[in-house]
């Protein structure tokens, strides 16, 4: 195994990476029945070409997963970093982008399925903390369900230097907060917006929500406290997306 390298399991996450061009794919281990699924879900491209396929039987498979508890479905992979894009350079004579951006998200389970959210609903890129983002997490990997290899995600050393540039480049930013004072669905999204969320148990850090232009909250039954994060970004992710093709 290489220093860089580490390894994935699922369906999902597998195959989606073999067929990402930029991700370098070191090794497989497949189960038989595995290897015929791969071919049946792109039979005009043969996604095992130029790499090493081990098989293995499920059991075998069992102990890259064991300690997560995961599912492996027959397919792990050992694989590299992607090269990380660069915010600035991203943000360049672009319009109407929407980032998201996780102040103390911690939980790799959660931070996979916005990621996967993120890619479905047109979310443009994820801004994160470096040290908060689990790089080489197999349970962030199979929450994303694949979507990982599509989505930028820019590691920065300090969210609120980030917030302050970004909107020093006309970028809104709206804080996710039950408290807050406007609701999503009466926000006139335009131009470039940045969707901040706060950590699933204390929400934003005080500091980091004063970059807020704005807090908005997801209006919910009165006899439920809150939503989980993940499910609370799908929402907004949903909405603005539709608002934006309307």
């Amino acid at each position: 195994m290489n220093k860089s390298s580490f390894f994935i399991v699922g369906q999902h996450a597998v195959i989606e990476a073999l067929k990402n061009p930029l991700r370098k794919v070191l090794r497989v281990f497949l189960t038989e029945e595995s290897k015929k699924n791969i071919h049946r879900k792109d039979s005009k491209k043969n996604l095992l070409k130029n790499v090493k396929v081990y098989f293995k039987t499920k059991k075998e498979l069992d102990k890259y997963t064991t300690k997560e508890n995961l599912l492996h479905q027959g397919y792990v992979a050992e694989i590299e970093p992607l090269e990380k894009p660069i915010l600035k350079d991203f943000i360049k004579q672009k319009e109407n982008l929407t980032l998201v951006c996780l102040d103390g998200v911690t939980d790799p389970r959660n931070i996979g399925a916005i990621i996967r959210s993120a890619k479905a609903f047109n979310i443009d890129g994820l801004i994160i903390k470096e040290r908060n983002f689990p790089s080489e997490s197999k349970l962030m990997y199979k929450a994303a369900c694949g979507s990982i290899e599509y989505l930028n995600i820019f590691e920065v050393s300090n969210i609120n230097s980030t917030l302050k540039n970004l909107k020093d480049k006309n970028f809104w930013v709206y804080g996710f907060d039950s408290e807050g004072n406007k609701d999503l669905t009466n926000i006139e999204w335009k131009g470039n917006n940045i969707l901040l969320f706060g950590s699933e148990g204390t929400g934003m850090h005080f500091h980091t929500s004063k970059y807020a232009d704005f807090l908005i909250k997801i209006k919910i039954n009165e006899k439920i406290e809150s939503l989980n994060i993940s499910n609370s970004a799908a929402i907004a992710f949903h909405h603005l997306n539709y608002q934006k093709k309307s």
